[in-house]
Order: structure tokens, then sequence, then C-alpha cells
């Protein structure tokens, strides 16, 4: 996989979302004045990125993990007791851990600013 792309509602607040709290690095970071949108490439370990959009007005998405498309984003993590940690500590939800019954391993979930269902899975 290359990249996914995600559209926020609210640039800068995506944007520290993304570079701040999850701590994904800024590969470039473009305004297309011809479409009143940025464009935000992030690095994620392992050499694939996410693209972070902003479109003036963009439609509501549906966010519940079993609307059809795009279910979530997962993201591996070492140590997701750690994580969890850190995203509470910046006032995010995160749902209760739990086990994978068919792989032994742990995830959980918890929202980007704009709702997008977010995964943590530990490996």
């Amino acid at each position: 996989m290359h990249h996914v792309a995600i559209i926020c509602s609210d640039y800068a607040i995506s944007r520290r979302f993304y570079t701040e709290v999850l701590g994904l690095e800024i590969v470039a970071e473009n305004y297309r004045a011809d479409r009143a949108s940025y464009k935000l490439d992030l690095a994620l370990p392992g050499g694939g990125q996410i693209e972070l959009f902003s479109f003036p007005a963009s439609p509501a998405r549906a966010s519940f993990p079993e609307a059809t498309g795009l279910r979530h984003v997962a993201f591996e993590v070492d140590d997701i007791d750690a994580a969890k940690e850190h995203l509470m500590a910046e006032g995010i939800l995160v749902e209760q851990i739990r086990t994978d019954p068919f792989t032994g391993c742990r995830f959980t979930f918890f929202p980007d600013p704009d709702g997008l269902p977010l995964e943590l899975y530990e490996v």
C-alpha cells in the first residue's frame, strides 16, 4: 500500500492531531489555491503515507465501522497500553483494549478529529 487519503473538516486541528498527537512526520505540505485546499503528506513507519486533504464544505462521512466503504485505518504499535495512555492524556476517547480471537493480538479504536475510526493494533 502506498497511501491512505483522508479529507478533514478543519485543517489546523487535523494537522495538529496527525503530527503532534500521533507523531507522524511531514513529508510535504502544499496549499492549492485553485481548489482552496491543503494537501499534507505524512510518513508512516514502514514507508506508507497518509495524505491529509482539506476542501471547503466537504460533506460529512458516515463514521460507523459497519458503514459501506473504508472501515478504519489501523496503526501498528509496540506497546498499546502506552499508546492508549498517550491518546487519553491528549483528551482523546479511546475504547477498551480487546484481544482479537483469531490472532491473539490486542487492539483498540479511537476517533480522529472528524470521527474517522482509527485503530491501534499491537503486534
